[in-house]
């Protein structure tokens, strides 16, 4: 029986198997690298993570970490952080009644102006046009902002007898 190799190992003659070669086969240890690079970026959206030390943890240079990235995702990782920004601020403009400058920074964004920018860029529409678009089209109502902020935020912890946290009585 013939076992031909991963296409990721290039062309070549088909082997016969047998035990499988010492080590991964070229290319997954760099796509496994960028995986996680990728997902620090779904997961730290918000925060100011720079390119240059998602590059460093991945073993890259900026301008090759930068370019395979790129070949890998078909597009920048600054590119793709601002994708993944805008698409959770959409999520908020349709379901949080935060303002568009609360929403803006919650994502990640430094300033309003390119917020409002890069919104516009990749959805079309303004940030304040799209939550009126969102409305006319009806769906659940806004959830208050102070909830949406403590959701970010978290609950208060319980005390270490295992009671629930009670705010301080108001002080009359």
């Amino acid at each position: 029986m013939t076992v031909r190799t991963s296409s990721l190992a290039g062309p070549g003659p088909s082997r016969e198997s047998g035990p499988r070669p010492a080590g991964p086969v070229p290319g997954v240890t760099a796509l496994r690298m960028l995986r996680r690079a990728k997902d620090r970026i779904d997961r730290d959206y918000a925060e100011p993570v720079g390119i240059d030390s998602l590059a460093a943890e991945a073993g890259y240079s900026l301008a090759h970490f930068i370019r395979a990235f790129r070949a890998a995702y078909g597009e920048t990782p600054g590119a793709y952080r601002t994708r993944r920004r805008v698409e959770r601020a959409c999520e908020l403009l349709r379901s949080v009644n935060l303002s568009v400058t609360e929403i803006c920074y919650l994502v990640g964004f430094t300033s309003l102006g390119s917020f409002s920018s890069r919104f516009s860029e990749l959805v079309g529409l303004s940030p304040s046009a799209y939550r009126q678009e969102a409305a006319r089209r009806g769906g659940p109502a806004p959830i208050p902002g102070c909830f949406a902020l403590m959701w970010r935020t978290g609950l208060p912890a319980p005390d270490p007898q295992g009671q629930p946290a009670v705010p301080p009585a108001p002080l009359p």
